[in-house]
């Protein structure tokens, strides 16, 4: 690429099938966003490659219709991509990293003893780490000298108290690492630090996109959270259940006979916004189809489920100061927030109607007790912030 890499950063989130990217240059005062994009449709027909630069209105670079057999390609894609554009060779590469599991709580250096351990990490979050272990590896297998960071979107979750982290199980499994972990720790570190000193009282962040938890913090700390074991646990989400009875997969594998395969099948992939709408996982979708009764049903659903997690941590907090809305559905869906927020007045939330509509930084009345906000999250930034830590200490 065109200029000295220096102390730049690339940041990597890879899905199964796309692999988001962002790359920074580190600089005394923090770090600048060059550009970002996406490669989508990995190991699919139809794949498409866009990078959007970092200036006002985020104008469009790149934009090329290409096909990526698997990460490898992606990757040299995206390489290819930022040579085109003569971004800097990056010196470090981050990658968000969904489970961390019982011994990973804080960002770490990849080693060929981190990703055997990732490895083996794949069953709590099947749909996460494979991407993540993939993006990895292709990295490596293009540049085997450039470094790279695992930031773990459990690890802001390690510091809860352990009442929190505790489920009604043998100790046993405790000690063998069943437990709850809590996810999207990278989008909430980042709205805490977006909050400043609002983040000393008693705060919710509800992190709402296809994937959905929330999180109670006191005082910059964390508290409890909505997801467990995995990312299929707490909210109703795009196409994941959210919690469920046990009795429920007990029941289908006595009366119907299905597998773990199966059941993961269900509770990954064929529920949430999904299973129950019968038409898409898309919550701006749904919205729109509001007439069919399953469609209105999944967001009612989905709004009532989030006003109750919401009134639990609420509990668990002892009051609320702050409410912060965050995530696809979160940032966008006014409402969604609004239906949320109508069943917490009892907490002291009131929202004002027009600054709601207009996805406004603070939605609540000057009257109401609790101030809610919208802030766009970025785990990106903070994957390039736990990188530059970890790997460029003295800068």
């Amino acid at each position: 690429m065109g200029v000295d890499p220096g102390n730049s950063i690339l940041s990597l989130n890879s899905g199964s099938s796309s692999l988001k990217f962002a790359f920074y240059e580190a600089e005394p005062a923090g770090e600048r966003l060059l550009a970002s994009g996406a490669a989508e449709r990995i190991g699919l027909a139809k794949g498409l490659l866009w990078v959007r630069g970092a200036e006002g209105g985020r104008p469009l670079l790149l934009e090329r219709k290409e096909d990526f057999s698997d990460h490898e390609a992606a990757v040299d894609a995206v390489f290819g991509a930022a040579a085109r554009l003569r971004l800097p060779e990056p010196g470090a590469v981050g990658h968000r990293v969904v489970h961390g599991g019982a011994d990973h709580s804080a960002p770490e250096r990849v080693d060929g003893r981190l990703l055997a351990d990732l490895r083996a990490l794949v069953p709590l979050a099947p749909l996460h780490l494979p991407g993540a272990v993939a993006g990895i590896e292709a990295v490596a297998a293009r540049f085997p000298h450039l470094p790279q960071a695992a930031c773990f979107d459990t690890a802001f979750h390690r510091r809860m108290p352990e009442l929190a982290q505790r489920f009604a199980l043998p100790d046993a499994l405790w000690e063998e690492g069943v437990r709850r972990y809590g996810f999207h720790g990278l989008s909430y570190e980042y709205v805490l630090d977006a909050l400043g000193d609002a983040a000393r009282g008693r705060v919710i962040v509800a992190h709402l996109g296809n994937g959905a938890s929330m999180a109670a913090v006191r005082d910059g700390a964390p508290v409890d959270t909505t997801m467990g074991f995995t990312p299929a646990g707490g909210l109703m989400m795009g196409t994941r259940s959210g919690d469920l009875d046990p009795g429920v997969l007990i029941h289908l594998v006595r009366e119907r006979g299905w597998g773990a395969d199966e059941i993961e099948r269900l509770v990954t992939r064929e529920a949430g916004l999904m299973g129950v709408s019968g038409l898409s996982p898309d919550m701006k979708t749904l919205l729109a189809a509001r007439e069919d009764p399953r469609a209105a049903l999944a967001v009612d659903l989905f709004c009532y489920q989030a006003r109750k997690h919401a009134g639990a941590l609420a509990a668990v907090l002892d009051g609320l100061d702050t409410l912060v809305f965050t995530g696809g559905i979160g940032e966008r869906a006014a409402p969604v927030r609004r239906r949320i927020c109508e069943g917490l007045a009892h907490l002291g939330i009131e929202i004002d109607a027009e600054r709601n509509q207009a996805h406004a930084g603070t939605i609540s009345t000057p009257r109401s007790r609790c101030t809610v906000r919208v802030i766009p999250t970025d785990e990106d930034l903070m994957i390039a912030r736990h990188t530059r830590r970890l790997l460029f200490p003295g800068d």
